[in-house]
């Protein structure tokens, strides 16, 4: 076979030209398992929303290297310790951190596999390719983990201000056109510290840090937790769920034998062995929307129905609201359906639904962003700011929405 130049460089839209730091990095990322990534969109479903929100998983993954790449320069410049093994497991973390996502990102956890999560497959890849890497990605799982004895390594890879929410939002702020979540994702890196083996940002990087938190919530209101995504998410997960019912009753559904796999067997953590994992690596959005594509002609009222509505862009018609939705109202839709359409009332409860989404742009109970006064002192980010915005920002805020047809 042809030798591969292992000095590539990728000319990203965001940061311009990426680098790859060793050629480790190179054939993780050559990797089937790592390619596949390039077939998974970053932001589901949102497209239907936001039309140039098409930006896929490997993009987020080279972006959050290259950041990684500044921060452990940054570190380095200010005398903190960061050996090479250590560099290279930060690498190799981060890019391998959302290896795990199935087809459109989140709506996989929630219909086909029960009871294991993207950060969970992502670890068992790992594991998988420090197999047949010979070892080298052990000190890597060790941090993405968490159960590295040097915190802030941990807290680089997952913490309320790590380098995947530093690409993520920059990232689906640039592809979305949703100017407000833009951060400086390069500043906010430049003002970080190590103190006491956790992570610090310098008192002179605290507005950067609010608008961090800020751009968050916006992102989070605006465009991941839009009414009209929302519906459409719900949508996919219950054509998945349909379909694997139908599929256990033993009606052949035409998919990929990727796709069949998963919805002829009851997956969950204990069952997802090697096998299981071998099948999930071939599995991309392709499979569900070629799948999505055959369903809309089949014969059953429901998983014709929904495929229909995603396919067209023909969606639920969405209500949110502060309080509760009461159940009457929900009765009210249900029955309306089963009267029109002559469906039962199960078949009817896959079109009209209750549900509720909460967002919290800063978790202080669960970890907390810690700021470096001039004076050596460590404070919380809620105590530092002179913003009251950044206290209420520390609150869960929960909203509570119907979907039912439209009229």
């Amino acid at each position: 076979m042809k030798a591969s130049n292992k000095l590539k460089i990728f000319n990203d839209p965001i940061y311009g030209f990426i680098t790859i730091p060793n050629s480790l990095i190179f054939d993780l990322i050559e990797h089937k398992y790592f390619q596949r990534l390039r077939r998974i969109s970053q932001m589901g479903l949102s497209y239907l929303v936001y039309p140039g929100a098409h930006h896929t998983r490997f993009h987020h993954a080279i972006g959050c290297m290259h950041l990684m790449q500044k921060a452990v320069n940054v570190l380095r410049f200010k005398d903190v310790t960061v050996s090479e093994d250590e560099e290279k497991a930060l690498y190799i973390a981060i890019l391998l951190h959302d290896i795990g996502h199935g087809p459109f990102s989140h709506a996989m956890e929630h219909s086909i596999v029960n009871g294991i999560s993207h950060e969970e497959i992502s670890r068992r890849f790992m594991q998988k390719l420090n197999t047949e890497f010979n070892g080298s990605l052990t000190l890597a799982i060790q941090i993405f983990e968490g159960n590295y004895n040097r915190p802030f390594l941990c807290e680089l890879i997952s913490s309320q201000f790590d380098m995947d929410r530093a690409d993520y939002l920059k990232r689906d702020s640039f592809y979305t056109g949703v100017a407000e979540g833009n951060i400086n994702s390069e500043r906010l890196i430049t003002m970080l510290n190590v103190v006491d083996d956790t992570l610090v940002v310098e008192e002179k990087g605290i507005y950067s840090v609010e608008k961090f938190l800020v751009a968050r919530r916006f992102m989070y209101w605006q465009v991941y937790l839009h009414k009209t995504g929302l519906v459409a998410e719900q949508l996919l997960m219950r054509v998945l769920k349909r379909a694997k019912e139908l599929s256990n009753s033993g009606i052949d559904l035409k998919a990929s034998d990727a796709l069949s796999y998963f919805l002829k067997n009851e997956i969950t953590a204990k069952n997802f062995d090697d096998l299981t994992l071998e099948t999930f690596s071939r599995l991309d959005d392709t499979d569900v929307m070629a799948a999505m594509k055959e369903w809309q002609y089949h014969d059953d009222f429901v998983l014709s129905h929904l495929c229909k509505m995603i396919i067209n862009r023909d969606l639920l018609k969405i209500k949110l609201k502060n309080k509760p939705i009461k159940s009457s109202t929900l009765d009210k839709h249900i029955q309306r359906l089963i009267e029109t359409y002559h469906i039962s009332e199960k078949e009817a409860k896959y079109f009209v639904f209750i549900n509720e989404i909460s967002n919290q742009a800063y978790q202080s109970k669960i970890q907390k962003i810690k700021i470096l006064q001039k004076s050596g002192k460590v404070v919380d980010i809620t105590k530092a700011s002179d913003q009251f915005s950044i206290k209420a920002l520390s609150k869960p805020v929960t909203k509570y929405y119907i979907c039912y047809p439209k009229e």
